[in-house]
């Protein structure tokens, strides 16, 4: 058992290595996590779906692979949790909602097409809130199951963070990467919006759903990322171009050191005053290489434009659900649907444009810096699991469509993580990638 638990504390790169040179089989690292998971399953409760046998097979066919001498994957016999909002073929995909119980796609997303074109092994579902939104699940918190975990992606953020695998994909419509990264303690990556694509994920808000990643460091997030990068024709968010070296390029020295904008958004003044301690140390150690921007007065409203876009697609994709059974939903998700359906279409349509307003404001402040600083929660994860958290610093990215990344860079008194959020401009990644592997040296370096 104690060599089990040494392979899930390894660097994901290092077990990659491993993994390819035939030192450890995926068989092993699968036998792992799934020791890991029945240890602690009980306490997190992270998996929607899981079948100790079904990857196990995946696990063995990838060994015979690897040992019959042919080429391998990006991600060769590594474990990946999956979102339960993302389709997987003849595997359960339910939505974490009681009207898609039962529910097994026939076709894989092309997310996790990409999963297995890559060799990982697709070990399981996590839970997400129901239909990806504020209606909590089972999971808790790894850290504190007295607390919650955030979602929508709490599943993955916590299955993670619990070393129960070495990353999860997720997905992002507010603050639903971003922000369980940070209360779990983990890497959360939000990519450009249409840099993955969602063909075969549960579609919320066709102008805002992004889908990301969870791992253990930004290296890691760049590594599963790059593999699932990449263009569909069936998702018009989506366009060709040439695919971003992640990996490559995120390992790399920047030329200069990173100059960083400190944004305090809309929300800073109901944040935790921890938190607003910690941005206070953080920007006096970071000395010159930071300078604080403020947002104008437009950005207040924001939050209420985001949701606006949000709850009105919502109302849409979601008809289904209101139409056969809208009692059996959630309190939280008939609220939004409720709101969607009576927002007038002029309303929806000049949220649309702000964007574009936003995003001028934006390209101002991107100019003058390497990346913008903030938080990635208001504080560390509420007490309680009914409530999933404040989106309020995640949403404006979001909607802007910018990458954003989590680094666990922060402890609350109680013990609990908080995260601080690296935002860059639309379609730059991998140099944001960049800057965060970067940041996370510098950080080990000033704990000494």
């Amino acid at each position: 058992m104690g060599n089990k638990t040494a392979l899930l504390t390894l660097d994901t790169l290092e077990l990659r290595a491993r993994l390819a040179s035939g030192a450890v089989s995926a068989l092993e690292v699968t036998e792992a996590c799934l020791d890991r998971i029945a240890a602690r399953n009980e306490a997190v409760q992270a998996w929607a779906w899981i079948d100790p046998e079904f990857a196990r097979d995946q696990a063995r066919r990838l060994d015979t692979h690897r040992k019959a001498g042919r080429p391998l994957g990006a991600l060769h016999g590594l474990p990946v949790g999956v979102k339960d909002v993302i389709d997987t073929a003849k595997l359960p995909t339910e939505n974490g909602c009681a009207l898609d119980a039962g529910r097994v796609p026939l076709q894989d997303a092309f997310v996790v097409e990409r999963l297995k074109q890559a060799g990982a092994v697709i070990l399981g579902k996590t839970v997400t809130t129901e239909l990806a939104f504020m209606q909590s699940g089972k999971t808790r918190n790894p850290h504190n199951p007295e607390h919650t975990p955030g979602g929508s992606s709490s599943g993955s953020a916590a299955a993670v963070a619990d070393l129960q695998v070495p990353f999860a994909i997720g997905t992002q419509t507010g603050g639903s990467v971003i922000r369980p990264a940070s209360y779990c303690g983990v890497t959360g990556f939000k990519p450009s919006f249409g840099a993955i694509p969602r063909r075969g994920v549960l579609m919320q808000s066709p102008s805002l759903d992004t889908v990301g990643v969870f791992a253990r460091s930004p290296l890691d997030a760049a590594l599963l990322a790059e593999a699932l990068f990449g263009y569909d024709p069936q998702d018009s968010a989506t366009s060709p171009a040439p695919l971003p070296h992640l990996l490559d390029v995120a390992r790399t020295d920047p030329p200069v050191k990173p100059l960083f904008a400190l944004i305090k958004p809309p929300g800073w003044a109901d944040a935790d005053p921890q938190l607003h301690a910690a941005f206070a140390e953080l920007a006096e150690a970071l000395g010159d290489q930071v300078f604080e921007a403020e947002l104008p007065a437009a950005f207040d409203q924001a939050a209420a434009l985001r949701e606006q876009i949000n709850f009105a697609e919502m109302a849409r994709c979601y008809y289904r659900y209101s139409r056969d059974g809208m009692d059996q939903l959630g309190p939280r998700t008939r609220e939004a649907m409720d709101k969607g359906a009576n927002i007038l279409a002029r309303d929806y349509l000049a949220a649309l444009d702000w964007r574009a307003v936003f995003g001028a404001a934006m390209d101002e402040v991107f100019e003058r810096c390497d990346a913008i600083l903030c938080p990635a929660a208001t504080g560390p994860a509420p007490l309680g699991l009914e409530f999933t958290g404040n989106a309020i610093f995640n949403g404006l990215w979001t909607m802007l469509g910018t990458p954003a990344i989590t680094i666990p860079a922060f402890t609350a008194e109680n013990g609990l993580p908080m995260g601080l959020q690296l935002v860059g401009p639309c379609g730059q990644d991998a140099r944001l990638l960049r800057n965060a592997h970067w940041f996370t040296r510098w950080l080990d370096d000033a704990r000494g």
